[in-house]
């Protein structure tokens, strides 16, 4: 994401020098003109090969993963239902930015029309959003198989699992509806270079010339009402499965019971630890080059959905083994 979840809604970008005849005057145009990633543009073929193996590996382990948990009757449950949400997420997150991306690295298309910017906007921030919910209801549904397993079916039934990815659809898409809505309402007159991969927030307002204050002011709302409530509760249902593990009477019992939420918490660190990281860079990282900040944030679109399917197709061993199963049928 643009500044990673957590600076993509309030952060801002340093000023980016333009020559004069890039910042003659003029109002609302109709397209913006996207740098990629300044100062590096000689090295722009090199760095597209990562991009297009790590999106390569996204598309290909996130359709694996909707593709064996269709096929297996035995993994139509709530866990896997949610990873399917995950995967379906991850899939339109990485899609909504990584082809323009790569136009751009290849062939230097750097176009793009206003109202297809402002959907990539809205794309990124709402799905970004659903990521850290499903996440959320992820860590529910370990709190109630480890703490309440008696009651797993009866609590999380094919009806509230639906409700619980339409909850999360709708919060993430009705608080990211805002943001273009705002940005669509400002006049532009400086420039419509935005120094930047795609169409992140900040980078699009920050070019209007007006007072944009109430963008950053709603971007603190939405992180604490939507990323904060997340982590809290993600938090809390740890909280309670630690409790419960350790009054498990033996050490193979607890083993046992805490390695199923380890493709969880791998998927969060996947998700939270790099965006963690790269708001620090852009917070204090002053001396830090420009173009390597823009470099780590649009990897970061990639991390996730690139990670995410490696660790439920590898740690899990119902999707394991029909994974082994899937391609040894194949050799045969």
């Amino acid at each position: 994401m643009q500044e990673t979840t957590l600076c993509l809604r309030v952060g801002q970008f340093l000023p980016y020098s333009m020559s004069d005849s890039n910042t003659t005057d003029f109002t609302n145009p109709s397209t913006f003109i996207l740098l990629g990633i300044p100062g590096l543009e000689a090295a722009y073929m090199w760095i597209s090969i990562p991009f297009c193996a790590m999106y390569a590996i996204a598309v290909l382990g996130n359709f694996t993963i909707l593709f064996i948990v269709k096929r297996e009757p035995s993994l139509h449950g709530p866990m896997f239902y949610f990873l399917c949400m995950l995967a379906v997420t991850d899939l339109v997150m990485c899609t909504s930015t990584v082809p323009k991306m790569l136009s751009i690295f290849w062939f230097n298309s750097r176009e793009i029309s206003f109202s297809a910017c402002l959907t990539q906007m809205y794309f990124v921030l709402s799905f970004s959003g659903m990521e850290s919910g499903i996440l959320m209801a992820m860590a529910f549904d370990r709190y109630v198989a480890i703490c309440h397993p008696l009651r797993h079916s009866t609590i999380l039934t094919n009806s509230v699992v639906a409700k619980i990815g339409l909850a999360v659809v709708l919060r993430s898409g009705i608080l990211t509806l805002p943001y273009p809505f705002l940005a669509r309402r400002w006049p532009y007159c400086r420039t419509n270079i935005i120094p930047h991969s795609y169409c992140g927030h900040i980078a699009v307002v920050n070019l209007a010339c007006a007072d944009i204050r109430i963008s950053s002011y709603y971007g603190l709302f939405d992180l604490f009402s939507v990323i904060g409530m997340d982590v809290f509760f993600i938090t809390v249902s740890y909280t309670h499965i630690l409790r419960a593990i350790f009054h498990l009477p033996t050490k193979d019992a607890r083993l046992k019971t805490f390695g199923t939420c380890i493709s969880h918490l791998c998927a969060i660190s996947a998700l939270y630890i790099p965006d963690f990281f790269s708001s620090l860079m852009h917070r204090f990282g002053h001396n830090v080059p420009r173009h390597f900040l823009i470099l780590i944030t649009s990897v970061y679109v990639l991390v996730p959905p690139m990670l995410h399917p490696i660790i439920y197709g590898v740690r899990p061993k119902q999707i394991r083994d029909r994974l082994l199963q899937l391609f040894t049928h194949n050799k045969t």
